[in-house]
């Protein structure tokens, strides 16, 4: 995959899909920085983990909403390493995929989309302006969104969540337009409902059995299925395609 000594940069990255993506690029012997907002005994005890299996790895915390906080740890990570060259746009505003808890479009407030829009949209916009000069200067750059199945089959409308999903795969295309000439590639990885996660915790059994029935693999997304296709499209593999979606569900959405 040609990923080794690659800087990677994982926003949320200390659990979760954001952990299991951090494993698979130290696998392939990228040096991966963990990005984290509050938990740093988690995010230290997964870069520890990389290192024991003798990965390279440094746990770094910033909240991706707010700018300074990001340019500050670009400003790191080009000062201790030398260069950026891939990011992973992972990190969210906390949501909990429980059908029986969620709002109705009837119930929803303007705040609770600007919430989701804070974390996924303003996020990726953050990190992608603080990374994009350093890309753009060596003519490299791969920049991954974490985006969801959920805004091309809503099984269940969770308004605010899915709609900055939608947003921000409308930000990766354009990102893919622009970009391309300084031969960096903007792609989107599409998951379905990835367990276990802690968004995944609350959602019952009954709506995650009707998942699997629905999907023809018969099975729920791993975090490792989500980390393969993310290192796909981060690897020279794919270094002729942009501006793409890969849906990562089973064969849920097929487009």
């Amino acid at each position: 995959m040609n990923l080794k000594d690659k800087v990677v940069l994982i926003t949320g990255a200390s659990r979760g899909i954001g952990a299991a993506i951090a494993r698979k690029f130290a696998s392939e012997g990228s040096f991966v920085i963990i990005n984290y907002l509050s938990n740093k005994h988690l995010a230290e005890d997964i870069a520890a983990d990389i290192e024991t299996r003798g990965g390279q790895a440094a746990a770094i915390q910033a909240d991706v909403t707010d700018f300074e906080q990001v340019n500050e740890m670009m400003a790191h990570i080009i000062e201790n390493f030398g260069t950026i060259d891939v990011v992973v746009n992972n990190a969210l505003s906390h949501y909990t995929f429980n059908p029986r808890t969620r709002k109705t479009a009837w119930e929803m407030e303007w705040d609770d989309y600007n919430q989701q829009w804070e974390g996924n949209v303003h996020g990726a916009y953050n990190i992608c302006r603080a990374a994009m000069p350093f890309m753009k200067e060596q003519m490299y750059g791969r920049i991954i969104n974490i985006v969801s199945n959920l805004i091309d089959f809503p099984v269940i409308p969770y308004h605010d969540y899915s709609t900055a999903k939608m947003a921000l795969l409308g930000f990766t295309r354009n990102l893919a337009k622009e970009l391309g000439a300084f031969g960096i590639t903007v792609n989107a990885v599409s998951p379905g409902l990835t367990y276990p996660t802690d968004s995944s915790a609350e959602t019952k059994d009954d709506v995650r059995e009707s998942i699997i029935h629905l999907t023809p693999m018969r099975r729920l997304a791993s975090p490792e299925d989500i980390a393969g296709s993310v290192l796909f499209f981060a690897s020279d593999l794919s270094a002729f395609i942009t501006g793409q979606c890969l849906h990562v569900d089973g064969g849920l959405v097929m487009k």
